[in-house]
């Protein structure tokens, strides 16, 4: 099966480490990939608007089946092979709903890391940066809640896939702080499987800063 598969990623790119991963836990090592690089404009080229018209990445496609958005894939390969969801009715909608919301963390993470990069700069202010930085420091404190259980919610492999490649951004600033200690409990937890030790971006492997953007958030206490 994994012979059948490819995968054009970026090194770096959360929505690509996710892929990566549950390609892993899947035990498809096997497929073939290639890596483009974003700072050449490599997921511009043809090569990816010929799989992905978008000119983004991840790029999957097994046999004539093209699969781009990382959830999607996941959720593909999930219905492909070994299960990884579980079989209970109420479990699979717990995992079901923390991975859509899931999506929810990734967007508010963004929207403080990349603020100077999707606000032009004649329209940045430092009250908004400030307002989403609050709304992401009461998403976080809200996944806290989430994992009262953190080994618990450990063994839900698909919402872990999400959190993974969704948490390493603000995990290695914000790690040594003691913040947000269930998060930083999980993702230590995490990041010890064999999937994520085997498709860990190369280029995070030596770098811990983080970002700097996030050193001044802290866990809110209105909830």
């Amino acid at each position: 099966m994994a012979k059948s598969m490819s995968l054009l990623w970026g090194a770096g790119s959360p929505p690509c480490w996710r892929v990566m991963i549950t390609l892993e836990e899947k035990r498809l090592q096997g497929y073939k990939r290639k890596l483009l690089s974003f700072q050449k404009g490599e997921h511009k080229s043809q090569e990816v608007l010929e799989v992905n018209p978008r000119g983004q990445l991840p790029a999957f496609r097994h046999g004539d089946v093209v699969v781009n958005e990382s959830t999607a894939a996941c959720l593909y390969l999930e219905v492909n092979g070994n299960r990884l969801i579980p079989d209970s009715p109420a479990e699979q909608a717990l995992v079901f709903q923390r991975m859509m919301e899931g999506l929810t963390l990734t967007d508010r993470l963004n929207s403080v890391i990349y603020y100077d990069l999707l606000v032009p700069e004649e329209e940045r202010h430092d009250s908004a940066l400030k307002r989403s930085k609050e709304t992401l420091s009461t998403e976080l404190q809200l996944w806290e809640g989430y994992l009262q259980n953190v080994w618990s919610i450990s063994n839900h492999t698909p919402v872990s896939l999400r959190l993974t490649a969704s948490m390493w951004s603000f995990i290695q600033t914000l790690l040594s702080a003691g913040r947000f200690p269930k998060l930083a409990k999980y993702y230590s937890l995490l990041k010890e499987r064999p999937s994520i030790k085997a498709s860990w971006p190369p280029q995070w492997m030596s770098s811990r800063q983080g970002y700097d953007v996030l050193k001044d958030l802290h866990e809110s206490k209105d909830i």
